[in-house]
Order: C-alpha cells, then structure tokens, then sequence
C-alpha cells in the first residue's frame, strides 16, 4: 500500500506547496494559514517568491493534521510542535496537553448525552400529527411540556 510516508522518500526536495499539501492530506490554503501562525517558520522560498518545503516541513504538517484530526486546538497543536521539536522536552509536559484535552472531550460529550436525553424526552411528548402544539417549540420558547 502507497503511503505519503512512502512518497517522501522518492521526493526531489525542497517540494512546492501543492506537492507538500498533496503529501500532507492539508489544503494548500491551510499550509499557508499555517505558516501564518508561525507552526512552520522559515520556510524557504525561491528568487520568484514560491514557497520551498522540505520534508521536515511536510512531516509538521502531517503532525499538524494528525492533532486537528484529534481535536487539539491550534494553540495545544503549536505547544506540542514545539514539544515535537524539542528533544529535552519532559513526556509530563506532553501528557498534562492530552489529558488537558480528554478531560475537555469527557465535559462535550456528557453535555452532548445530556442534549441528547432532553431531545429524546421532548421527541416522546411530541404528538407528530397535524395538531398545532409541539412540545419540542414549547421548551425552545422557555415553556415547559
């Protein structure tokens, strides 16, 4: 099977930024906004201006794309790129980011469930028929069913 892991390694580097989205599952739009943010500094560019990018850089950017796929934040994702890059870095500093963001993950989903189970309750008082009264605008109004 045909990865982009793979990909790199056949590459002519630095690649241009449709090759480096390509290679990277991001958009070429994004790269940029992640260059903007500062997630992918200094990257090179050619005497017309074309951005230059080489595989570490394409390999941020599937770190990048592996945390939002994951639900980090743009600010957890750049404190774990810079954790990324650092090699005297302490694990702790990496598992207090994950659990920072399970724990939030844990409050969305009950909140979630508990959306769901209100719904649910409104959905069994609501007739569906061609009556005018719907339990389900009545709660939205602030009325109770």
């Amino acid at each position: 099977m045909k990865t982009a892991s793979t990909d790199l390694g056949r590459l002519a580097w630095p690649v241009v930024i449709g090759v480096a989205a390509r290679l990277s599952n991001v958009s070429a739009k994004m790269v940029r906004h992640y260059e903007s943010l500062g997630l992918l500094p200094g990257v090179a560019r050619t005497d017309s201006g074309y951005r230059q990018y080489t595989e570490a850089d394409v390999r941020t950017l599937q770190f990048i794309r592996r945390g939002r796929d994951l639900g980090f934040s743009m600010a957890e994702i750049a404190e774990l790129v810079d954790l990324w890059h650092n090699r005297k870095r302490a694990s702790a500093s990496v598992k207090r980011i994950a659990q920072k963001h399970v724990d939030e993950l844990s409050q969305r989903i009950e909140a979630m469930q508990a959306m769901q189970r209100t719904l649910g309750a409104l959905l069994t008082h609501c007739h569906g028929d061609d009556r005018p009264d719907s339990p389900i605008l009545d709660d939205l109004a602030g009325h109770a069913f």
